[in-house]
């Protein structure tokens, strides 16, 4: 259920992000909203930084954990330059497999024939719904600077949830984020510095600060906090299969904000998502 909660968040932030378009820096957007996520998860781990729940070990590790987040939203805006959301959608669905070597490598976790199947299957169900069912649109895929690009950054990406159950250690789990979250945005200053102090803030439009505040509240605070709790209690792989829901997830996201009806061929993709998320929870079970 967290991750299910996750793949719709994180899809509102495709959806969402779309309105803004060029009105703003990527690079200033995201550190604005590890900023103010940094400030939420501050303000609700006071208490127990306080009370000294919390004590300081190995900092390394809460940049290691924030710079696959943070590489990853930058990486994917610089190949955005160059290359069309589709692809690097296309590119995204292999990051359950990824996650399951280094969860494998790391950790040591096994992939039953279930879960390939699984994986294999909501994998045909994410690239069905981002091509719309259109063979045409997926021959014409290709590979080229921006996907290259892409890729180191969902690689970075894959390997956040088998680090976090690798490095998490007594921390509570807000504190924890909190610190995580830190990290992200220590990893993203240096890149965004120029674009922060060039902004005309008085000019931004209060639509852009309503998506940043999702974006900080829900698609940052909300699943980094979701994905450490299925972390900690699912197999790396099994936890980012889940965001094979998130294309499926954007079709709603489209309803609710009015831009059109998906079409048959484009719920058959939903239908194998689904499939494939009932086979993984069955073989949980």
């Amino acid at each position: 259920m967290a991750m299910m909660c996750f793949a719709a968040l994180v899809a509102g932030s495709f959806s969402l992000g779309a309105l803004i378009g060029d009105q703003l820096s990527a690079l200033v957007v995201t550190a604005l909203r590890f900023v103010l996520t940094a400030a939420l998860l501050g303000a609700l781990a006071w208490p127990a930084l306080v009370r000294g729940e919390w004590r300081v070990k190995t900092p390394w590790r809460y940049v290691a954990l924030g710079a696959s987040p943070a590489l990853y939203f930058m990486l994917m805006f610089e190949a955005l330059k160059t290359t069309s959301p589709v692809s690097l959608a296309v590119l995204f669905t292999l990051t359950p497999l990824v996650t399951g070597i280094f969860g494998y490598v790391l950790l040591g976790q096994g992939v039953s024939r279930r879960v390939l199947l699984g994986l294999l299957i909501g994998g045909l169900g994410a690239i069905w719904v981002i091509f719309r069912g259109d063979l045409s649109l997926l021959l014409a895929f290709h590979i080229g600077r921006g996907e290259l690009i892409f890729l180191v950054g969902m690689v970075c990406y894959a390997l956040y949830a088998p680090l976090v159950r690798k490095l998490k250690r007594e921390e509570p789990q807000v504190v924890f984020t909190f610190a995580v979250t830190l990290g992200a945005l220590l990893v993203t200053l240096p890149f965004a510095a120029r674009d922060l102090i060039e902004t005309d803030y008085s000019g931004v439009a209060l639509q852009v600060w309503l998506v940043i505040c999702y974006l900080a509240v829900f698609a940052s605070a909300a699943t980094f906090s979701l994905i450490q709790f299925a972390t900690l209690r699912l197999p790396s792989v099994k936890v980012m299969a889940h965001t094979y829901l998130i294309p499926s997830w954007v079709i709603v996201w489209e309803l609710v904000l009015g831009r059109g009806v998906p079409l048959g061929p484009e719920m058959i993709g939903v239908a194998l998502t689904v499939m494939a998320l009932g086979l993984l929870l069955k073989s949980q079970a």
